[in-house]
This record gives structure tokens, C-alpha cells and sequence, in this order.
């Protein structure tokens, strides 16, 4: 598994990387009401929207506590076309946020 767990503080730092993307896993009302950018994949579409990463080569991923994205990055890290990937959790979520 390629993940590595990070700050908030990180995030700005990761997405100058070539090919990189922030998703938030939150609910599409959660993205909504509060984000600091990036694509929203809610959890119950991260298989079915699995696709949208190929292009990508670092993506960074976050959710309210970071919960959701570790178990996100679990999920994307078992799949096949994503293998040469590096994924990024947030750890703390966006509750961490400054």
C-alpha cells in the first residue's frame, strides 16, 4: 500500500506536484457548506469514480476527521490501475484545518 498520513498543512505543499488532485470523500452537503477546494468523490462513489484518478499522480485525500480518507486511500490502494499512485490522508481532516 502507497499511502502516507499527513497535516493540513501539507496539503498546498503536495498539490504543486505535477499530476496532483485534493478529493474530498465528505458528503456532496459537507462539501458544500465548508471545502478548500479540490474534486468531491463522496465515500459511497469512490469505486464507481475510481476512474477520474488515472490521471493523476499524487492525490492527496480528506474528509471531516480523517476517517473516511484513510479508508479511502485503503480502497484505492487495492486497486490495479491505480497501483503506481502516491495517495495522501489527511490526517484530522478538515477539523484540523487553520
Amino acid at each position: 500500500m502507497n499511502y502516507k498520513a499527513i497535516l493540513t498543512y501539507d496539503i498546498e505543499q503536495l498539490l504543486t506536484q505535477p499530476n496532483a488532485v485534493l478529493i474530498d470523500v465528505r458528503d456532496e452537503w459537507e462539501f458544500e457548506e465548508f471545502n478548500v477546494g479540490g474534486v468531491n468523490i463522496p465515500m459511497p462513489d469512490i469505486r464507481a469514480k475510481r476512474h477520474l484518478l488515472t490521471n493523476y499522480d499524487h492525490i492527496v485525500v480528506v474528509c471531516a476527521n480523517g476517517v473516511r480518507s484513510r479508508i479511502a486511500v485503503k480502497d484505492y490502494g487495492r486497486a490495479e490501475e491505480l497501483a503506481n499512485k502516491h495517495f495522501y490522508h489527511v490526517e484530522g481532516g478538515l477539523l484540523g484545518f487553520e
